[in-house]
């Protein structure tokens, strides 16, 4: 497979030169040890751990392992060998050079529970999501149009344009996930159906409080159809049968594991009204259409759930760009009691971005009016021009605050 560069590796080669250990954390098979080889090849040695074997007897005197391997190091599928961290917190406490241990793994809740306190100060952790379109069609050289807009504080940008602009379903319907890149479309739920069988048989397996994986992997799949939707831990365990202290606990399992995120709702004045709720999205929108057994890109059209993939599609493209910022958004929903919305808003350097996501070609200022009702309802704050991410050809301002923007320039 040809390798593919990832927005995020300016930055990561950036936190291995001022941190003494890098942790690429992730959901299995989203490219980490690629990134890491292809990154630092001719940088560090690499040694990949194993479920069976002690390699290196790094389970059974991980001090001894260190000292017969020195930095530089990548340490691969590290949850196969969790007594190297107390080990690694000895040994950059003696010897506190700079760029000395990358460590990674399938992420699951012990991993990330155990580099969090045991590597606490001493760890700079880059969190690596499935591939991006511009990752995917090799424009990670191309300006970031949403970095441009959120630094000019929605001002005009440039923005370059395309020929011909490419399809958007068939980008939705693949998802992101280094392995597809190069299947048929025939193969691409095999896949995906063995993908989501690891991911319970082995992530959630180890995890205290899932006794049932069967159910667990029912849960997982009605989670997908609420993605791009204010989550409703009650209803969420009602369809399925379990209470909702069980379906809050499962969510948050899906979330420590990168399949699922969630955004607040946008609330600084508890009086108005407005949801509190907050809103999730499936990490992949290819995960959904597995799931929900969309069977092909050109089943998306017209599928009810349409407008939700296209979102959560948009969303996770978003949060894939600014993992490579050094400073990132916090990220909001905007929803009122009368039925107003605003699908996501970004909060950075205290201005705030109102983002709307549809799936349509012709926008109009119509689709604006979550963002006119937001601005209304938050006087008070800083509101940048609205954006509108849609299937145009070409960056339109549809107001004198409003601009509508094509889906692939994020």
């Amino acid at each position: 497979m040809i390798y593919h560069n990832r927005l995020v590796e300016p930055f990561l080669e950036q936190l291995f030169q001022h941190h003494p250990i890098v942790a690429v954390l992730g959901a299995r098979q989203v490219g980490k040890s690629t990134l890491v080889e292809s990154l630092f090849r001719d940088q560090v040695k690499t040694v990949v751990f194993d479920p069976v074997e002690d390699v290196g007897q790094a389970r059974q005197d991980p001090d001894f392992f260190l000292q017969n391997n020195p930095p530089p190091l990548f340490l691969d599928e590290i949850q196969f060998a969790p007594e190297l961290l107390s080990a690694l917190k000895r040994r950059v406490d003696r010897y506190p050079e700079k760029g000395q241990y990358i460590i990674s793994g399938s992420q699951n809740l012990a991993v990330g529970r155990n580099i969090s306190e045991s590597l606490a100060g001493r760890v700079a952790i880059v969190e690596l999501l499935p591939m991006g379109f511009r990752e995917l069609t090799r424009a990670v050289e191309r300006s970031s149009f949403l970095e441009d807009w959120v630094r000019s504080r929605g001002e005009r940008v440039d923005i370059p344009l395309l020929d011909r602009p490419p399809p958007w379903f068939p980008a939705i319907w693949r998802g992101g996930y280094p392995g597809l890149i190069e299947l048929p479309d025939s193969l691409v739920q095999n896949q995906r159906q063995s993908y989501v069988q690891t991911y319970i048989e082995r992530d959630i397996r180890s995890v205290a409080g899932v006794g049932d994986l069967q159910l667990f992997g029912r849960f997982f799949a009605l989670l997908s159809a609420y993605s791009a939707r204010e989550v409703n831990p009650t209803e969420l365990g009602r369809e399925l049968g379990v209470d909702r202290k069980t379906a809050i606990s499962w969510k948050s399992i899906a979330e420590a594991t990168y399949q699922w995120f969630e955004v607040q709702a946008f609330v600084r004045n508890v009086t108005k009204r407005v949801s509190g709720k907050h809103k999730g999205y499936m990490a992949d929108t290819g995960h959904i259409c597995y799931h929900q057994r969309v069977a092909s890109a050109d089943a998306i059209a017209g599928h009810p759930l349409q407008g939700q993939l296209v979102e959560t599609w948009v969303a996770t493209e978003i949060l894939k760009t600014v993992q490579a910022w050094s400073t990132r958004p916090n990220f909001y929903h905007y929803r009122s009691h009368g039925g107003a919305e605003v699908d996501l808003i970004l909060e950075m350097d205290g201005w705030l971005f109102p983002v709307e996501i549809k799936s349509k070609s012709h926008p109009s200022l119509q689709d604006g009016r979550g963002i006119r009702s937001f601005r209304k309802s938050f006087p008070g704050e800083r509101v940048a021009s609205g954006l509108i991410v849609c299937a145009v050809e070409a960056p339109e301002w549809i107001a004198g605050d409003l601009l509508a923007v094509p889906w692939w320039v994020l």
